[in-house]
């Protein structure tokens, strides 16, 4: 099979994270409309992410957030999102860069993608930067690469 060389898997999952990053634009300008309403599930050791240490020792690995009745100073840039969310009534700041991102799911509409980890790539000199936490998940090379959706449906 040949090598492909363009990356069309990361092309494609760069693309669907656009939906989430244009999705939450919409929410940070005019607020969730409808019954509208995000859950978002993300890698809580990718690079970039700032979750407080309280939360970071909850949650070691991965943490879902719900984006609904109570959120507060939603900011979104090109790289990441940032929310303030209460837990147990105290209020956290986070901060989540879309490549940690591992699925997005508004039920209201059932509708849902779910995502690869996208590793960082080698600095100038082929050695990973220093802070970078994520490893890549053991993959079949010859698996054809799928965002699959099936995980978010009703049953």
């Amino acid at each position: 099979m040949p090598e492909d060389l363009m990356r069309y898997d990361q092309l494609a999952q760069n693309a669907l994270r656009g939906v989430v990053r244009e999705a939450l634009r919409r929410v940070e300008k005019s607020g969730l409309p409808g019954e509208h309403h995000f859950y978002i599930a993300f890698n809580t050791q990718y690079p970039g992410v700032d979750i407080g240490a309280r939360m970071s020792q909850r949650y070691p690995r991965e943490m879902t957030i719900v984006l609904q009745h109570q959120y507060e100073n939603l900011a979104v840039r090109d790289d990441r999102f940032e929310v303030q969310l209460s837990f147990d009534n105290i209020p956290e700041r986070l901060v989540i860069p879309f490549n940690a991102v591992k699925g997005f799911l508004d039920p209201s509409v059932q509708f849902g993608l779910q995502f690869e980890i996208v590793t960082v790539e080698p600095a100038e000199g082929g050695e990973k930067p220093a802070d970078s936490k994520a490893e890549p998940e053991a993959e079949d090379p010859d698996k054809p690469k799928v965002v699959s959706l099936d995980s978010f449906r009703k049953k």
